[in-house]
């Protein structure tokens, strides 16, 4: 009778394999919506692509210019801090 009972109280539950099955249908179906959504996008150009670098390029060198500029600032205010002679 045990057995019986056992087994009308897992009949609606999923087994082991059948979780296992389900997560990787999902993981299946999440990668045919990634392939899907990919085919939507739109790539740009060869002649944005050379502009967006070169701002870039541009956008960087000059953050570097007023890094440089900035640091020799401090290290110069510093080294004159330094230098001055307190008291006598």
């Amino acid at each position: 009778m045990s057995k019986e009972i056992t087994e009308k109280k897992n009949a609606g539950k999923p087994g082991f394999f059948q979780k296992v099955g389900g997560f990787f249908k999902r993981i299946g179906t999440y990668f045919k919506e990634v392939f899907s959504e990919t085919k939507k996008l739109t790539w740009p150009s060869k002649k944005e692509i050379i502009q967006y670098t070169l701002a870039v390029i541009a956008f960087v060198g000059l953050m570097a210019l007023i890094m440089w500029v900035l640091d020799l600032a401090f290290s110069n205010g510093v080294s004159a801090l330094a230098s001055i002679k307190i008291g006598k």
